[in-house]
Formats: structure tokens, sequence, C-alpha cells
């Protein structure tokens, strides 16, 4: 399951959604807004749409090869502050090796493939976030 909206991410929850499905493992990440370099808020926005068909096509792509049972992928937009959830990712599979690969997976492609913009904003200034080069190296080691 696909979703990404501004509400709060209760991780609980997602936990539980992937924990029914009845596999034999299951990895999760859970990403939390951090205060780094005195950041007050982080504000993300994305492509209504598009950014769920990317979410989407990542989530089959691990299914696919990783052959799981479930992947989620919860993301929040929106202003959110420091300690907050931004992202969930859960993955269930019979085994924990695929489990945990596809997470890996899910976390690294997303940072890349899926259309977010993030604004920082620090001592009332705000900057637009540019990619990472670490993002784009942990999401190459996933290439064919």
């Amino acid at each position: 399951m696909i979703t990404v909206a501004s509400a709060p991410i209760d991780a609980g929850i997602e936990f539980a959604a992937i924990a029914a499905t009845g596999a034999g493992g299951i990895a999760t990440f859970v990403g939390l807004v951090r205060a780094d370099d005195d950041v007050a808020t982080l504000e993300l926005e994305h492509y209504p749409g598009a950014t769920e068909a990317a979410l989407a096509m990542l989530a089959v792509q691990a299914m696919e090869r990783w052959g799981l049972i479930d992947a989620r992928i919860t993301h929040r937009v929106g202003v959110i502050v420091p300690g907050d959830i931004v992202v969930f990712v859960g993955t269930a599979a019979a085994h924990r090796a695929a489990a945990l690969k596809a997470c890996a997976f899910l976390i690294d492609r997303l940072k890349t493939d899926a259309p977010f913009w993030k604004k920082e904003t620090r001592g009332g200034n705000a900057i637009w976030v540019e990619p990472r080069g670490s993002d784009d190296a942990a999401a190459a080691r996933w290439s064919d």
C-alpha cells in the first residue's frame, strides 16, 4: 500500500498492517526529521499522482525482485518538525533476508526516484535542499 499525506504517521498502525500479512519476516524503516544544524522545520512538496505512481512502481519492483508478500510505503508531506516521522517503509516476506534487502532497496530508491522537494527552515531562513551524492550512490547499488 502506498500513502502520501500530510497527516502524522503512526508507525504502530503501519507495522500492524504489514504484520497482519502472516509473513515469516518483516523489515521496517522509520525516517525521522532531524534537527541537524538547527533545522526548525522541513517542508516536503510533491507532485500528486506522479509521486504515488513512482512509489507504487518501486513497490512492484521490490515485490517481484524479492518475492514479497507485501510492501508498504507511507510518506508525509507538508510542514514537519524535528522528531516527526517523515517516512515508513515496511516489507513482508517468507524469510528475513528478502524482507531486509527489499526494505533497504525501497528506502534507498525512493530518496532518488520519487518526486519530492525539500525545504528546510533554520533561524527563520528557508532553503531548498539539493539532492545528495550519497543518496545517488545508495540508489545505484541496486542497479541490475
